[in-house]
């Protein structure tokens, strides 16, 4: 099962790692407590639309750029947990059914 929050924390982390910041410099810079921000992270915390609007400007992206990374994420996987069809050989009374119609 997908958690939103899940992707939404692992998006969060990525783009601050890879900015090269910390957790106290985006914290600082979002106005939002250093430990809330971590349990965003870890995905133990829901966001009010409130807060990730502040956590984002912190990260200086628009809200719709960190909410599109988490589509693309929550895309991902459902895709890897999209039931598979397998082929399934006829059976023969279903071939002999077939051919008298």
């Amino acid at each position: 099962m997908i958690l939103l929050r899940h992707e939404l924390g692992e998006v969060l982390r990525e783009i601050r790692q890879d900015q090269g910041r910390t957790l106290r410099d985006v914290a600082s810079t979002s106005s939002v407590s250093l430990g809330y921000l971590s349990e965003l992270e870890r995905g133990t915390k829901e966001a009010s639309s409130e807060l990730l609007s502040a956590v984002c400007a912190g990260l200086g992206l628009q809200l719709s750029e960190v909410l599109g990374l988490v589509q693309e994420r929550v895309e991902r996987v459902e895709t890897f947990a999209a039931p598979v069809s397998l082929p399934v050989p006829a059976r023969e009374a279903d071939t002999v059914s077939a051919s008298a119609a």
